[in-house]
């Protein structure tokens, strides 16, 4: 049975760059890393291979120079890496995306029955915590968001019972595979490669994937299968600041100007 990890290649947020004609991201230059938050999908995956004898994939759409990034998941221990490559697939939103992540797990689900599909909560590029939700809709899978613990898994009944975080409370859930789970960081702690898997990564295969395996239709991939776009990019004016009351010496003082000034604006209610 496969559990497939859904990683992305993001640029490192400190360093991003747009390109202020096409709105698109200035790739040259920046340096790229794994989504944080599928660093914790992955290592879950690998996790499962240990304990339950899953056979792990690690699946990311991108540009060619992901391949790097799946040669990581390699080094960590997943049996395979997959990367989704093509220019049909350029300029995605997240429905296009969702649409062929979904197709390549379902083709290898044509090859091996798929178990769980784990994806990080969100990425730190896109922040739009769709992706995953997309997929399952897609392939018809048991949908489990903000895990932060995976309590049991019954490969005979073919369940699964997780923990999820919610603001102030977890639930705990059981559903039937195979399932999409989308994970937060506190699940785990992602383990690092060792010497020899780093070694052996170096001359390992990371399988490349274009539209002429997934044989989607170009119009439901990419820009064209986009319905949503950026129309513009830009950093948020922000006011000049003020000082009220003397905190330091007054502090009763000033929390009762400043309780005032937002009654004032309508910020507080009376």
């Amino acid at each position: 049975m496969l559990v497939i990890a859904c990683i992305k290649q993001v640029p490192d947020t400190t360093q991003v760059q747009i390109d202020p004609v096409t709105n698109t991201l200035i790739r040259d230059g920046i340096p790229f890393i794994i989504n944080p938050y599928d660093s914790h999908a992955l290592e879950e995956s690998l996790r499962l291979k240990d304990s339950h004898g899953f056979k792990a994939v690690a699946l990311s759409m991108g540009p060619p120079n992901a391949e790097a990034t799946l040669r990581k998941a390699l080094a960590l221990g997943v049996d395979r890496s997959i990367l989704l490559s093509d220019r049909v697939f350029g300029g995605a939103d997240t429905l296009s995306t969702s649409n062929v992540i979904a197709a390549a797990i379902k083709k290898l689900g044509e090859q091996e029955e798929v178990g769980i599909v784990f994806c990080g909560k969100q990425t730190i590029d896109g922040d739009t915590a769709q992706v995953g939700p997309g997929i399952a809709v897609r392939l018809g899978y048991s949908q489990l968001t903000l895990v932060d613990r995976i309590e049991k898994i019954d490969l005979v009944q073919k369940t699964i019972v997780v923990r999820r975080k919610l603001e102030g409370r977890y639930e705990i859930v059981e559903a039937r595979l195979p399932a999409m789970i989308t994970v937060v960081r506190e699940l785990n702690r992602p383990r690092y490669p060792t010497v020899p898997m780093r070694l052996s990564s170096a001359k390992a295969q990371v399988e490349c994937w274009s539209n002429e395996q997934l044989q989607l239709d170009v119009n439901s991939v990419g820009l064209k299968g986009s319905p949503t776009w950026v129309s513009r990019i830009f950093s948020p004016e922000r006011k000049e600041g003020e000082i009220i009351g003397d905190g330091m010496n007054d502090p009763a003082g000033a929390a009762s100007m400043l309780l005032d000034r937002l009654i004032d604006s309508d910020m507080l209610a009376v």
